[in-house]
């Protein structure tokens, strides 16, 4: 089991990039919950500790993203061009990569998560249109081609590694000429999708729990602790969202995923 005043911090830690940048509380939850089952001496938690990571991300994401979705629709930022029908296509990628990460072995799954991270953030850096985006009359209506096979791609990615898409529909969003706090909105509820569908299929995956008190990969006292913590913290975190400039918003978005991606080398290395 993961209970402990450090899981109810880093609870707290995910209900503010829930609501800052829309990551739902994956890129936080998986190194915290891989990190401290590695360091475990038992060898069934040790083996699956980033499927068991992933799984309860997912889980604590359903709940988060839904959660702040509901929020940033009744403050009105939330716009249905942008999240519909995208958000069906990423369900069903969702569905597929699911299925798949059960099946990739856990360094490999490591791996894959360091890579998406190093790649996004060297994206966001040397691409024009996230750090800083352009004035606009208007931002632009996203492609058919964007909706469906890169919706799908989102869902795929998103649902494989536990991060709920934000990391990839946050970018989209930004070089479509939203600004920041209306593109982290919008990436609460595309990540619901993909959190449901990971959710589903890890914890119905067939596997030997390594700790009482999970459900599949899922671990169940681990989720309840960082929802006690995040939940409240969305709360206060959505009311002061509206008022960081763009620009430190979007600097402090690839900063998160610098430290995610130091935190996850620093793993595997050892």
């Amino acid at each position: 089991m993961l209970t402990s005043f450090s899981t109810l911090a880093f609870g707290c830690l995910t209900g503010i990039t829930t609501v800052l940048f829309g990551f739902g509380g994956g890129f936080v939850t998986v190194p915290v919950v891989c990190g401290v089952l590695t360091a475990t001496s038992h060898p069934a938690a040790e083996a699956d500790a980033m499927h068991i990571a992933v799984a309860t991300s997912a889980a604590v994401m359903v709940v988060n993203a839904t959660t702040a979705t509901l929020a940033q629709w009744r403050q009105g930022r939330l716009r249905r061009t942008y999240v519909w029908p995208l958000a069906a296509f990423i369900m069903v990628g969702a569905v597929v990569g699911s299925f798949a990460a059960a099946r990739i072995g856990d360094t490999a799954l490591r791996l894959l998560f360091a890579v998406y991270l190093l790649v996004t953030i060297a994206d966001s850096v040397l691409r024009k249109g996230f750090l800083v985006v352009a004035r606009q009359a208007r931002p632009r209506p996203l492609g058919r081609g964007t909706v469906t096979l890169g919706g799908a791609g989102i869902g795929l990615l998103a649902a494989a590694l536990g991060v709920g898409g934000s990391v990839m529909t946050v970018p989209l969003l930004r070089r479509r000429g939203l600004p920041m706090n209306e593109a982290t909105a919008m990436a609460n509820p595309l990540s619901v999708p993909v959190a449901v569908a990971g959710t589903l299929v890890y914890a119905l995956a067939p596997t030997t729990p390594a700790s009482t008190g999970q459900l599949g990969y899922v671990d169940l006292p681990a989720a309840a602790a960082l929802l006690i913590g995040s939940l409240p913290t969305i709360a206060v975190t959505r009311r002061v969202t509206g008022r960081v400039p763009d620009h430190v918003h979007s600097a402090a978005y690839v900063g998160l995923l610098v430290v995610v991606l130091i935190v996850m080398l620093r793993g595997l290395m050892w």
